[in-house]
């Protein structure tokens, strides 16, 4: 990878880590729905000034809306949904750590729904250290009564499924540009999540927020979607996969923001659960192991 794919990685998973860091301001404050609404809609609205500067335009043919729409669903709606759930009441740290758990989660769907993308050694070393890192990090916990925080924090798990079913849907734009691709999803996922938000939480009735919680919504749509699909985008030209280093790179942003912005802390188990799970991705891409045991 070239030094300036390295900067833009890096600068993906600070935009990507600050967007459990944001989570975690607003989601207390706002309805989960409410807060996806206003989210993909400055996102929307914000591709869509960058694709008309480029005289590019989102296509609007019937298979397009279809297929947006689909990925709207599984990559922003259910998703965001779930994570600003459990931000609400777990720290954007261990939200992030969680939400590592999306590699492992796609290694599984994969092999479950494909036939060109099977489980393999490294693949399925992986996923078994991915299982043992987030009973780890879950802790005992998970063997009480369901509460507040392992219900949140199942949440976070249940997004990586629908990130990892994204991955299937997601097939069907290859060829199609990306920009397109992603202001077309996020076009759609306000389309669904509007009236879902109107009905099931009144947004009207909930009280203007304070100035912080505004500026995270103002950052989770403009920097952390919007943006964030743009560097991402431009790393994937110059380097291909390798984009998707940026999985171990953002719980180490968001916890780093997560001290540094909010004061928060993890738990000795939270780090080894995090350890373990970077071990179980580090065992999925292959390449560290292919550098250790070099072919031949």
């Amino acid at each position: 990878m070239s030094r300036l794919a390295w900067i833009l990685l890096i600068a993906l998973s600070l935009l990507w880590g600050g967007s459990y860091l944001s989570a975690r301001i607003a989601a207390p404050v706002l309805p989960p729905l409410t807060l996806v609404f206003a989210r993909v809609l400055l996102a929307a609205l914000a591709l869509h000034a960058v694709l008309a500067l480029s005289g590019s335009r989102m296509p609007t043919d019937r298979r397009s809306l279809v297929d947006y729409a689909g990925m709207g669903l599984l990559n922003n709606v259910i998703p965001f949904a779930l994570i600003f759930y459990g931000t609400a009441t777990i720290g954007a740290g261990l939200a992030s750590i969680l939400n590592a758990f999306t590699p492992i989660a796609t290694a599984l769907v994969a092999h479950a729904f494909t036939t060109d993308d099977r489980l393999t050694v490294n693949k399925s070393v992986g996923v078994v250290l991915g299982f043992v890192g987030v009973a780890v990090l879950l802790g005992p916990s998970a063997l009480d009564e369901l509460g507040g925080h392992i219900l949140a924090e199942l949440a976070c798990l249940a997004a990586t499924v629908s990130y990892a079913f994204s991955t299937l849907w997601a097939r069907r734009f290859r060829g199609r540009p990306p920009m397109q691709t992603a202001a077309g999803q996020l076009t759609m996922s306000t389309l669904i999540v509007l009236p879902l938000a109107l009905v099931l939480e009144q947004p009207w009735t909930v009280p203007v927020p304070p100035a912080d919680v505004i500026a995270a919504v103002l950052f989770l749509a403009f920097f952390a979607t919007a943006l964030a699909y743009v560097v991402f985008f431009r790393i994937l030209t110059l380097a291909g996969s390798n984009v998707m280093l940026v999985t171990f790179l953002v719980p180490v942003s968001a916890i780093f923001l997560g001290v540094l912005v909010l004061g928060e802390h993890l738990e000795p188990r939270q780090w080894a659960g995090m350890a373990i799970i970077m071990l179980g991705l580090a065992a999925i891409d292959g390449r560290l192991w292919r550098r250790l045991v070099p072919a031949g």
